[in-house]
């Protein structure tokens, strides 16, 4: 296999009445989707058309587990215990499991979503908890994490596969973390620098932090932001742009495998 990499999608964030981001004209240029799950956005018939959006399109499916804040869309901090946290992981990917076997299909990975990513990319324990979740439903399942991060450990270290993440509409700090959304610059915006920026982290493994710092990265997969202005065109111009480069846009499950 020549050089690939995954580029996969935050999706199914609307709930009743309120649409949230541009599922169906980004999930053609995607190879793997991550699934709200109900606690920060999301609910069962969202759940369910969104797993069919991604059958019909040959995207495979992940779970997107997070803290049960619909309000502040999983984004704020919260503080449970690690035997909640584990139950809260278990209850979400079961759910979108659920939906997944309906319809016929496999689930792929899970990857937590927003706080809970990353304050588990820092804390160990917290990352221990999430992966013995996941391990406890399927232990096929892969675990998808920030590259460098205590997830990505914690998986190997229960015996998940895991596959590294970077993000090709986030700044980095210095340690490899993506700089906070409160911070200036913490967003790419201009999709220029978003395929530059991919295309470093997928052919050199590097990528410039916020301070002008050089990090190694490691590039599983690539995420996008569904929510964003621009989520359709950087889906587009990423896709072109990694294709004209060679690098050919496989789901993860055939990467972390290989």
């Amino acid at each position: 296999m020549g050089l690939c990499v995954d580029l996969n999608c935050d999706m199914g964030e609307s709930f009743g009445n309120y649409k949230i981001g541009m599922d169906e004209e980004i999930v053609p240029h995607i190879s793997s989707a991550n699934v709200a799950c109900g606690f920060h956005a999301s609910d069962p018939v969202v759940m369910q058309k969104t797993v069919q959006l991604c059958k019909d399109s040959g995207t495979a499916v992940g779970a997107h587990p997070g803290f049960p804040d619909l309000s502040g869309f999983g984004r704020r901090q919260m503080k449970v215990s690690l035997a909640e946290l584990k139950a809260m992981v278990m209850y979400q990917v079961g759910a979108l499991k659920a939906f997944t076997t309906a319809a016929g299909l496999k689930l792929q990975h899970v990857k937590p979503h927003g706080a809970m990513y990353n304050m588990a990319g820092k804390d160990h324990d917290m990352a221990l908890a999430i992966c013995e979740g996941i391990a406890a439903v399927d232990p096929s399942l892969i675990l998808l994490g920030l590259s460098g991060s205590e997830l990505v450990k914690a998986a190997r270290e229960t015996g998940l596969k895991a596959a590294s993440e970077v993000f090709a509409d986030r700044a980095y700090e210095e340690d490899g973390s993506l700089v906070a959304r409160t911070k200036p610059g913490a967003m790419i915006t201009d999709e220029n620098e978003a395929i530059s920026r991919v295309i470093g982290m997928v052919k050199d493994h590097r990528v410039t932090a916020i301070t002008g710092r050089e990090v190694e990265v490691a590039a599983d997969s690539i995420c996008l932001h569904g929510d964003s202005p621009k989520a359709v065109l950087f889906a587009q111009r990423i896709s072109a742009a990694l294709q004209e480069e060679g690098i050919e846009i496989r789901p993860m499950s055939d990467i972390v495998s290989a």
